[in-house]
């Protein structure tokens, strides 16, 4: 086939990265959008209270009405209990928690601000003869000495988590699934920064059937999935569809081997599909977190 080429219309990449936050060298990049799915008891929460805590995610929020009967494991995140949502049906929810990841965006935003202030008061302190105004002294004044501004973060951006577990049927996956697809697309865009970026948020949806009839994982959230953790099925079908709606990454007969491989050992056992991997990591395909698998 021949090829015209016209000159000064080539592709320009962005500097930049979608993934801004740093992880561990042997994570996975931030943020993301992870499915889990796997059989009621088959250790979904187990599997996902790992990768939350060895992604260091700085806050995490659950939307869940199960959150309190898995308190035994959910207790190595640290969660706060403001940050716990257990009425799946309210129909406010998704804005309750996007309004806190923009309150987190407006903390930073804020502190960043009266750092630069803080820079020029000391400046003007340390100049002989140069008035200060009231306000800039009483901004940083406290109980007799200047103190600076302070983050809880220590001034880096908050690496933010979103946990929905349990959904199946719920307001948030019926009624408000349009809501919720708009924020799957988004996730990485919420709360923007004046001068550019966003905050950004992962997702996380656990889930016992990939493709329930009604009130299910919609094809937005799995078309958007870069992170999917396939345990072992109780359907074969259901297993098929995975792999079908893989195909764009690995063909069917190389995910049947590598979902047998990754689960024939333990019903807690996991084939995890890492869609964006990092460059020093083998594979996109691991056994649980530990193990790379090389098809």
């Amino acid at each position: 086939m021949k090829e015209v080429k016209v000159k000064g219309l080539g592709i320009q990449v962005p500097d930049g990265s979608a993934f801004m936050y740093e992880t561990p060298p042997n994570m996975f990049k931030a943020h993301q959008l992870g499915l889990i799915n796997s059989p009621r008891g088959f250790g979904k929460t187990t599997l996902v209270c790992n990768i939350l805590k060895q992604m260091k995610y700085d806050k995490i929020i659950v939307i869940s009405p199960s959150v309190k009967s898995n308190q035994n494991i959910m207790s190595m995140l640290n969660i706060d209990e403001d940050d716990i949502y257990d009425d799946i049906d309210n129909p406010n929810v998704l804005e309750e928690v996007k309004a806190k990841i923009d309150n987190e965006r407006d903390m930073l935003v804020e502190y960043r601000d009266k750092k630069e202030k803080y820079k020029k008061f000391l400046s003007k302190l340390n100049s002989q003869g140069e008035l200060i105004d009231d306000d800039l002294l009483l901004m940083f004044y406290n109980q007799g000495v200047f103190t600076p501004p302070t983050h809880w973060n220590g001034g880096k951006p908050p690496k933010i988590a979103v946990l929905f577990d349990d959904m199946i049927g719920s307001g948030i996956f019926t009624k408000g699934i349009r809501q919720l697809n708009a924020w799957v697309v988004k996730h990485r865009h919420q709360s923007p920064f004046p001068e550019g970026g966003a905050l950004g948020c992962s997702l996380f949806f656990l889930v016992q059937s990939y493709k329930a009839q009604n009130g299910g994982i919609s094809k937005c959230i799995r078309n958007n999935t870069t992170l999917l953790c396939v345990g072992r099925t109780k359907s074969e079908k259901e297993l098929q569809d995975i792999a079908e709606e893989c195909g764009a990454e690995v063909d069917t007969g190389t995910f049947m081997n590598l979902h047998k491989e990754a689960t024939q050992d333990s019903k807690f056992d996991y084939l995890i599909i890492d869609f964006h991997k990092k460059d020093n990591h083998p594979s996109m395909f691991r056994k649980n977190l530990d193990t790379f698998l090389l098809p």
